[in-house]
């Protein structure tokens, strides 16, 4: 005759069967420490693999309204930064008076890369506020933005004379990006 284990008589495999139904207790507490760690990050430091490399090799058409468009080659033979931005974008409003700023005092070659923006709001957005820009190209469908690692809009590259880019600043320039990052960068890079 065979003996049926009772719960009382402390079965072994009572154990094995509530197992299964902490695995979505685990994970859960796995994931949230990984997102509480990535909070813990400021995203303005997000490496970029393009550091240190070849610019993307890209040809935009002018935005509406200009001339000159953006190619890869533009970006060779002098210290020159280039602005991701889109008529959209609040912070690329907050930050459009320093570009403004910095066009008038001629301090370096800034060029518009405008991302997935309508041409109509392109034009009219730089229109009202003002162009800083030496050349802008349109990115309308993003891929160029793609190849250059755009996480979101603005982002800032300093591309050095030689067409490598030297570094990206993530998110809306300041005052103090600018006389503290970017500018010490530029001219460094110039005086080299």
């Amino acid at each position: 005759m065979t003996a049926v284990a009772s719960p009382e008589s402390g079965d072994a495999s009572a154990p094995r069967r509530r197992w299964p139904y902490l695995w979505p207790l685990a994970i859960f507490v796995l994931i949230a420490i990984f997102l509480g760690i990535g909070l813990t990050r400021d995203p303005r430091l997000v490496p970029s693999p393009l550091i240190g490399k070849p610019v993307p090799q890209f040809r935009l058409a002018a935005v509406q309204g200009r001339t000159l468009g953006l190619a890869s080659e533009d970006l060779r033979g002098e210290v020159a930064v280039v602005n991701v931005f889109a008529s959209w974008c609040t912070a690329c409003r907050d930050e459009h008076p320093l570009w403004m700023e910095l066009a008038r005092q001629r301090a370096l070659p800034i060029h518009g890369l405008n991302y997935k923006d309508a041409p109509d709001d392109a034009a009219r957005w730089l229109n009202e506020l003002g162009d800083p820009y030496t050349r802008t190209g349109a990115d309308r469908d993003g891929r160029v933005g793609i190849d250059w690692g755009v996480y979101g809009v603005p982002e800032t590259y300093v591309v050095d004379k030689h067409g490598i880019i030297r570094d990206k600043i993530i998110g809306a320039i300041t005052r103090k990006s600018v006389d503290e990052r970017l500018l010490p960068l530029v001219r460094r890079l110039q005086a080299e």
